[in-house]
């Protein structure tokens, strides 16, 4: 990471709530191809939440502790803060000396950019300001948030005016917090009705409308330069799995997520030849080393996150 911190600009997406179980069979099945052919070998990596809700995981997701490999330790991050003793600190993670990674990067040069989802990100409150006020620039309306059959759409269109807006030469951090996923979630699913619910088939509707958008907040975020992407989730929700329902609870549908990372090139590419090619912070055959529009609807109602 250290070669890619200053080089690159950097993307973090967190599908907000996606279970682990749903994102791979559904990569599998070739139903989210944008998203599945980033993936290494078209999958997902099994990996840890490191919250079992929104802000829980965030405040660690931003402290440098992404999602962790689901299998023994340690694993080297990619990104953390300067701490004696830390067993995950490698050389190649990119270590900074203030008390997150967003102003870790701010001081770096980059940037720093959040394009909010769920109401942890509103604004509407003290607690919906901590996270957003990490960020050099924050955006969040109720067109982005959990309730808005077309909430993506409207966070990518917001990330495409920034970028356009960003000098060329000033580097970037762009954070999209996605909603879609979220209860409410009933409305991507054609045939669904707000009676009947949310369930692990609307779940995998969201995801699925993700998937038909995604590529041009891809696109915006490798226009000026090439960039590093992550994309995973928080943590992911129980939709009646051994009699629970939601998040912040102890069960293995909460805290099993989905993770990848990988470049994304810009559409012209014209190298030096004399500059080395960047390693890819993890090779492609292992496991990353860190730890159509729908029919109209009625406009739900916001359930409690």
């Amino acid at each position: 990471m250290n070669d890619v911190v200053g080089s690159h600009d950097i993307l973090l997406v967190t599908l907000d709530t996606l279970r682990y179980d749903v994102a791979a069979e559904l990569a599998q099945e070739g139903r989210i191809p944008h998203l599945a052919r980033h993936l290494p070998d078209g999958r997902w990596e099994r990996r840890h939440a490191p919250g079992s809700f929104t802000y829980a995981s965030h405040q660690a997701i931003f402290a440098g502790f992404l999602p962790t490999p689901a299998a023994p330790g340690p694993h080297p991050r990619l990104f953390a803060a300067s701490f004696a003793g830390s067993e995950t600190t490698a050389g190649g993670t990119f270590v900074y000396d203030t008390p997150d990674l967003v102003s870790g990067l701010g001081k770096a040069g980059y940037h720093t950019v959040c394009v909010g989802g769920v109401g942890f990100f509103n604004k509407q409150g003290p607690l919906g300001s901590v996270l957003p006020g990490l960020f050099h620039e924050s955006h969040w309306a109720p067109e982005f948030g959990v309730t808005s059959p077309e909430s993506f759409e409207n966070q990518i269109a917001r990330a495409e005016r920034t970028v356009r807006e960003l000098p060329p030469e000033q580097r970037l951090f762009l954070f999209v917090n996605v909603s879609a996923l979220h209860q409410p979630n009933w409305f991507h699913l054609p045939g669904a009705t707000r009676e009947a619910g949310d369930s692990r088939e609307t779940h995998a509707a969201a995801l699925e409308y993700v998937d038909r958008h995604i590529g041009r907040l891809f696109t915006a975020a490798s226009s000026r330069r090439r960039c590093f992407a992550i994309v995973c989730s928080d943590h992911g929700t129980a939709y009646g799995d051994d009699g629970y329902t939601g998040h912040r609870l102890g069960h293995e549908s909460v805290w099993t997520v989905p993770y990848a990372h990988f470049f994304l090139d810009p559409p012209l590419v014209d190298p030096d030849p004399l500059d080395p090619p960047l390693v890819d912070p993890a090779p492609r055959d292992s496991a990353p080393r860190d730890s159509a529009p729908r029919d109209s609807a009625p406009r739900p109602t916001e359930t409690a996150r």
